[in-house]
Order: structure tokens, then C-alpha cells, then sequence
């Protein structure tokens, strides 16, 4: 069971051994998000139990903080999913105080070989994700050999079912490469970049908003005359982090006739992670047709 809570274990020095976890049906795996835990589950089938931890697609996930629930499922895991790059530091601590030395650790950093400081959203590089599920495919044969087959099965399945996406983004980059676009934040740059669309977010300013602090006037300055001279096609909004500076570029763009895109950082509830790319890839490809 997910919850969200205000404690951090690890800042208080919880420490929660694999004994007092209750005992669940399939390969116990947790995920720091519900977007790598939705993956998890596609791979594992019948034969794993994941929980993730960030699940809320209406908060912002830099502010989460973890408790002792997040503490007990850790310890009992064998599996840990965790995105790096700074967005889940939470997990080092809860990694770090709970007792279970034969779990698996599974870090998307690490496996696409991102440098710290990097753009974190990892999930929005589509053609890479694959290589996280190889990983993760891997320790579930490790720790259940007996389901290999399976694994591999669920494994070939969800690489097939990225192929329509990716044929999203080819079709985007072969018609609309080089249109110029902004974001409020690099939420969706890593697919952008894939699509070769130009983005033109002053960098000063996307990542004052990431960190939640005031833009600088300059490149606040800047970012709104994108907006009023519609100087870009397409503002993609992050309405998971939302500000007054924010809400001004979006009403900006709005006035302007510009189309705005939201996107999430965190898996909407009763959504597959292939059917949220596929409706927000659907929602920019329809907002450069019609801006053509």
C-alpha cells in the first residue's frame, strides 16, 4: 500500500528489518515512481508484487518526502527501482536505513549512463527505456530463474509495444523537425530532443522553475516575449509544477494563440505508461499540425 506522508525514515533513523513486512503473493519489488513501477509490473506479470511510491499525478514530486510505510516496503523488496539523477534522493536514505542486503537495486541512472546534474525525467527518453527493462527483466530472472521464460516473454511484449511510439516520434521529427518550441520545464525535453524539435526555453529559466525558485527578470523577460511574439508553436506545460511565473507564460501563450500541451511528471491514475506517451505524443503532434 502507497501512501504520502510528511516523515522521512531515513532523516529519523527508522531502520526496518524484512521480518516486520507483511508477506505478499510474487517477487516483492518496489519503485520509486509508478511509472517505472507500472514497467515493473508489465515485465513481472502474475509473478511479482510492486509498489510504488510516488503515485500522485496532482503533486509535485521534488517535494516528496518518505515515511515508515516507504521504509517497511523497502526492506521487504528484493527488487528496487530507482529513476537517480537527483529526482528520488529520498531512496538513498531509505535504501541506506533499512536492513535487506540481498535485494537488487535497479538505477535508471546508471543503466543510460546519465551524468549527475543531467535532466532527470529519464522516462521521456522513450528509445532508452528498453534498456531499464532489460535491467530489470535481469534481477527478476536472478532472484525467480524458475519464471525465466516468462520474464523474457513479458520482456519482448512491452519492447513491442513501444514500437508505436517510436514511430510517433519519427513521423514528428520527419515533418515538424526544427519547429520551435518552449517548455516551463524539461519535464518532456528528453522527447523532444528525439522528436528534433528546437526548443527555446531560456536554460536559466527552466531550471529556476525545476528547482522552485524565482527566474531571474532576464530570463523571465525572455520567456514571455516567446510567448507575445510568438516566436514558438508549442508551449508544453508541466501542470504538475505549477507558480505565478507559470501561470503567466501558459496565459501568455494562450492570448497569443499558441497551443499549450500538459504534461506529467507522474503516471495519471488508470493509465498504462505506453497509453500517457502515446495521448501526450498524440496531443503535440496534433498541436504542430494544426500550427503548420
Amino acid at each position: 500500500m502507497v501512501v504520502l506522508l510528511a516523515l522521512i525514515a531515513g532523516a529519523t533513523g527508522i531502520v526496518v528489518h524484512a521480518k516486520s513486512a507483511p508477506k505478499v503473493s510474487g517477487l516483492p519489488v518496489v519503485a520509486a515512481e509508478n511509472f517505472w513501477g507500472n514497467i515493473a509490473e508489465q515485465l513481472g506479470g502474475p509473478y511479482v508484487h510492486v509498489t510504488s511510491i510516488i503515485t500522485n499525478p496532482n503533486a509535485d514530486p521534488h517535494l516528496y518526502e518518505s515515511d515508515a510505510q516507504d521504509a517497511t516496503d523497502v526492506s521487504a523488496a528484493k527488487v528496487v527501482i530507482v529513476n537517480g539523477v537527483g529526482y528520488d534522493d529520498f531512496m538513498g536514505k531509505l535504501l541506506g536505513t533499512t536492513n535487506n542486503t540481498g535485494r537488487q537495486v535497479i538505477t535508471a541512472q546508471q543503466v543510460l549512463d546519465i551524468a549527475d546534474g543531467g535532466n532527470p525525467h529519464l522516462w521521456y527518453n522513450i528509445p532508452e527505456v528498453p534498456e531499464v527493462a532489460s535491467k530489470i527483466t535481469a534481477a527478476y530472472i536472478a532472484e525467480d530463474p524458475a519464471h525465466k521464460v516468462a520474464y523474457q516473454h513479458y520482456l519482448a511484449t512491452f519492447s513491442q509495444s513501444l514500437l508505436p511510439l517510436l514511430q510517433t516520434i519519427n513521423h514528428i521529427r520527419q515533418q515538424y523537425g526544427g519547429t520551435p518550441v518552449a517548455y516551463t520545464e524539461p519535464v518532456p525535453g528528453y522527447l523532444l530532443e528525439d522528436a528534433g524539435l528546437s526548443v527555446k526555453t531560456p536554460e536559466g529559466f527552466a531550471k529556476s522553475i525545476e528547482d522552485g525558485d524565482d527566474p531571474s527578470p532576464a530570463d523571465t523577460s525572455t520567456m514571455n516575449a516567446l510567448m507575445t511574439s510568438k516566436a514558438i508553436k508549442v508551449l508544453l506545460y508541466n501542470s504538475q509544477t505549477v507558480s505565478p511565473v507559470t501561470q503567466h507564460v501558459e496565459s501568455l501563450a494562450k492570448q497569443a494563440g499558441i497551443p499549450v500541451i500538459g504534461v506529467t511528471e507522474t503516471l495519471p491514475a488508470n493509465e498504462t505508461y505506453q497509453s500517457w506517451q502515446a495521448n501526450q505524443l498524440r496531443e503535440l503532434q496534433n498541436a504542430l499540425a494544426a500550427t503548420k
